[in-house]
């Protein structure tokens, strides 16, 4: 059995994975808090924003932190336009439209991606790519410990919007009551729109941070979406605070279970959570009973 020399290293590198995957999970808790639908073109997103960090770096030299400045606000007008322009002018009101627009935008998204990009794994040099930080006594990836930080910040950052400005006040009064919030004055269409915009925003954030110490391509996307569904429904559906700790549970149970399996079977423990709180309490660590 693994000492805690192994251990600590490994569940410190699986909280700075976990915040991450956070990331990605925030926007998908965020658009499902006030749509209250599934956004199936999530991953698709993601992988667009990782292109987007990619060819500003190749082209012109452009740091991925750096991107930051560009790809996130550049990520919620998309988010905002596909809202406002596509989704919300398809669904006509209903829900299920709402599941096969977002899923055909995912289609599309990745096909045209696969076209124009190819099927090429791509990754971006960075001087501080190989760089590593000691904590507790344990060496973790620079860019992993920066991913970390940035994803807490981002996630206090949408906290205080969402406690303390009038966008936050009017998302949340959508959210519990649309047609109450709308008598009052608030326009849903532009507070739907806004709502998406930011967790796309999320996605283009989550891309500068991750493409240090990751890779791109037309399928990456798919990876991740898959254990942000499993991140928000653990934390529970629509909860902030469920889907940053439901991230970081999950990152630790990944590395501890790339450690005792072997990696190849690392993420047998992320689904058998997902399936235990679908049974046990599928309302989630945080979320509350419709």
């Amino acid at each position: 059995m693994p000492d805690s020399a192994i251990i600590i290293p490994s569940v410190l590198n699986g909280l700075t994975t976990g915040g991450l995957y956070a990331l990605v999970a925030l926007g998908l808790t965020l658009i499902y808090g006030v749509l209250h639908i599934i956004n199936f073109a999530h991953g698709a997103l993601l992988m667009l924003g990782l292109y987007a960090v990619y060819f500003l770096n190749v082209q012109f030299g452009l740091d991925p932190y750096a991107a930051l400045l560009i790809v996130p606000p550049a990520m919620f007008a998309l988010g905002y336009a596909l809202q406002r322009g596509i989704i919300g002018r398809a669904s006509h009101g209903r829900d299920e439209n709402i599941l096969l627009v977002t899923l055909g935008l995912s289609i599309i998204i990745e096909n045209l991606s696969l076209y124009f990009f190819r099927s090429d794994t791509r990754t971006v040099d960075t001087p501080y790519s190989f760089d590593v930080v000691e904590i507790f006594g344990a060496f973790l990836p620079y860019p992993k410990v920066v991913a970390f930080v940035g994803a807490l910040m981002t996630a206090a950052l949408l906290w205080l919007l969402m406690s303390r400005t009038d966008l936050g006040r009017a998302i949340r009064a959508l959210a519990k009551e649309r047609k109450g919030a709308q008598l009052v004055g608030i326009n849903a269409d532009h507070v739907f729109a806004m709502s998406f915009g930011l967790g796309i925003a999320c996605l283009g954030v989550a891309a500068c941070l991750l493409l240090p110490s990751y890779y791109v391509n037309p399928q990456v996307g798919s990876g991740f979406v898959l254990i942000a569904f499993t991140i928000v429904v653990l934390g529970g559906m629509g909860s902030f605070v469920g889907a940053l700790i439901g991230g970081l549970i999950i990152g630790v149970v990944e590395a501890l279970g790339g450690l005792f399996l072997g990696e190849s079977l690392g993420q047998i423990g992320i689904f058998l959570i997902f399936i235990l709180v679908l049974i046990f309490r599928p309302t989630g660590l945080f979320g509350a009973r419709a």
